[in-house]
């Protein structure tokens, strides 16, 4: 019997198969596997290019910016203290969001039945 169809959030979370909830979706930290190993969908027809990317780079830098402008009207600490907390934590948003980010877009390109547009 085939496994029940994961739903979008479970499989973005969890980096599996979009259609059948076993397989990974990544090889390496961000590397698109060739296919799901547990039903041979083939990942080639994800593309979701500089998607991920541009979604991380814009919601952490509007986090990390309006956070460093309240700590530095509130406290004025030296330059080395932002650096201190502000470079860790941009890493640690981008690093971390990307590969949620990027398996969310695959999924729901998946899910959506989204593909390349044509003009009739």
């Amino acid at each position: 019997m085939a496994a029940a169809e994961p739903t979008a959030l479970k499989a973005a979370l969890q980096g599996l198969c979009p259609r059948c909830g076993q397989g990974p979706l990544f090889s390496g930290y961000l590397s698109i596997a060739k296919c799901c190993p547990g039903c041979g969908l083939d990942y080639s027809i994800f593309d979701v290019g500089d998607g991920a990317t541009v979604f991380v780079i814009l919601i952490a830098g509007f986090l990390v910016c309006g956070a460093a402008l309240v700590v530095e009207v509130k406290y004025s600490p030296p330059y080395w203290v932002h650096a201190l907390i502000w470079l860790p934590l941009i890493a640690v948003l981008v690093l971390g969001g990307l590969h949620f980010v990027k398996a969310t877009l695959m999924v729901l390109q998946y899910k959506n039945r989204a593909g390349e547009g044509r003009l009739g």
